[in-house]
């Protein structure tokens, strides 16, 4: 195992670390993944539940669990609403939002998954103006 990664949500209240090699990295852009996250795609590192130790506030963690079945399921911070890792019902695999981790995590997006399902706005994103802040500061 590597040397462990930290992570935590926004407020910080929810702090873990999680240990790779990592299995896989996805840009998950699937209708369910874009109404979860509020953005363009889900950015998810997938390794085993054996390498998170989480560090507090483990009980400050939610988990929406859906009356449908195939709706994805997913966990948060109760006090910010920031999605942290969680283990996925259907595979077993611990399922970390990589933009919650404080560390490169030492693996690059492999696969952009459900590209034809992707935001009608996403390529024209991919070519707007680039600021380093708010371009209204």
């Amino acid at each position: 195992m590597s040397k462990p990664i930290k992570g935590a949500c926004l407020c910080g209240r929810v702090r873990y670390q999680v240990s790779g090699p990592f299995d896989a990295f996805y840009l998950c852009h699937c209708s369910q993944c874009r109404r979860s996250t509020g953005s363009a795609h889900a950015a998810n590192i997938f390794t085993t539940v054996d390498r998170l130790e989480w560090l507090a506030g483990e009980e400050l963690i939610k988990r929406y669990m859906p009356d449908e079945p195939g709706v994805i399921s997913k966990c948060f911070c109760s006090h910010c609403g920031s999605l942290v890792p969680y283990t996925s019902i259907k595979s077993g695999r611990l399922i970390i939002p990589a933009g919650s981790l404080s560390e490169p995590p030492g693996i690059d997006p492999q696969h952009n998954i459900y590209w034809s399902d992707r935001a009608d706005w996403y390529d024209a994103g991919l070519t707007a103006k680039r600021t380093p802040q708010d371009p209204d500061d």
